[in-house]
């Protein structure tokens, strides 16, 4: 029986396309379109317009602006949308505001052309994620399934040397993630566990000492 578009996807491994920006993990728009359209090249998007300005956004003066996509593949079509955020994640409006933190006021720029356009890929990369690519990024997972799959027929092998630029540090934003990874995968092996984590993150001897500790 052949694969179902999900199933194709989610098995993509995009690890060595991702960016990292303020300790988030992204994958551009550019690399996620080529690889749904290698996979399935009759594959379609569309972004949706407001129907009385036609604007690729709708606007509230309160809360900000919304984008959203559509995308198609083998017939079925799915949507996603999206807030304009600065980096900090705070909606962005038509005039800029502050807002108060323990460290003191901060203020968010008001959106432009460019933050609408950026969001709108941005909102393509996550409707692409519906249908599997990069979803294990949002799941909070680290590799794909089928390449857990791979890190366990190789147990024993020298672990993948490809460069990372990530370093895993105990107790920061990507520790939890990562444990409940450990624990998921606790029945492979500490060598093979560290191993598949290395394929994204510098793991240290302290690391994986702490790490142990979970198996």
């Amino acid at each position: 029986m052949s694969k179902s578009v999900f199933e194709t996807l989610s098995s993509i491994n995009v690890n060595d396309k991702v960016e990292q920006k303020d300790k988030l993990t992204y994958l551009p728009w550019a690399w996620a379109w080529a690889e749904v359209k290698k996979a399935y090249p009759s594959a379609t998007y569309g972004i949706y317009k407001h129907p009385e300005t036609g604007q690729p956004y709708i606007e509230d003066k309160n809360l900000g602006y919304m984008c959203s996509t559509y995308v198609n593949i083998e017939g079925e079509t799915l949507e996603m949308w999206l807030p304009v955020m600065n980096g900090a994640n705070k909606a962005m409006k038509s005039e800029p505001y502050t807002f108060q933190t323990r460290y003191g006021d901060k203020q968010v720029e008001a959106a432009t052309m460019f933050d609408i356009n950026k969001t709108i890929m941005r909102c393509l990369v996550k409707n692409l994620a519906m249908f599997g690519l990069g979803h294990y990024i949002y799941a909070g997972d680290d590799l794909p399934e089928s390449a857990d799959t791979a890190a366990t027929a190789n147990k024993g092998a020298t672990p993948d040397k490809t460069p990372t630029n990530i370093t895993l540090d105990i107790g920061d934003d990507n520790w939890d993630k990562v444990l409940k990874y450990v624990v998921a995968n606790k029945s492979q092996g500490l060598e093979v566990i560290v191993g598949t984590l290395s394929k994204k993150y510098k793991v240290t001897s302290e690391v994986k000492t702490e790490l142990k500790k979970s198996l």
